[in-house]
């Protein structure tokens, strides 16, 4: 498992964890059942504190993403189809709000950025 922490993102570092695992889960890389590494390995791995690693773990096996079995470790939760597909709605939803964020700022209309996105989106099938 790679995790890349930055030093000088304004997310703060258990954050950058969190979505890190969670989006290596999402992809697949992560498979279900798969068994994370310690909370002190990981911490000693990419020298951060083991309070750090801790809150990330806690943040993802409060959103369903890992499950701690005591004793044994924290392990991939088996996903299922319709929570990924729910993240990645949820994920588009935000992408779509700062859209219409910045098109209202420039007064681009709801009909110029459906003209955009649907050129964009034929664009992407005949490829």
């Amino acid at each position: 498992m790679k995790i890349i922490i930055s030093n000088n993102s304004s997310v703060p570092i258990y954050e950058q964890i969190k979505n890190t695992i969670k989006n290596q889960i999402l992809s697949g890389e992560l498979e279900s059942d798969t068994m994370l590494p310690s909370i002190r390995a990981l911490a000693q791995d990419i020298r951060i504190s083991v309070m750090t690693i801790k809150k990330a773990y806690d943040e993802l096996e409060a959103e369903g993403y890992i499950v701690t079995r005591q004793g044994k470790g924290s392990f991939v939760t088996p996903t299922n189809l319709e929570f990924k597909k729910e993240q990645k709605q949820r994920e588009i939803e935000e992408y779509i709000t700062k859209i219409i964020e910045i098109a209202d700022q420039y007064q681009i209309t709801k009909k110029e950025i459906l003209e955009l996105f649907n050129f964009l989106y034929e664009r992407d099938e005949n490829e």
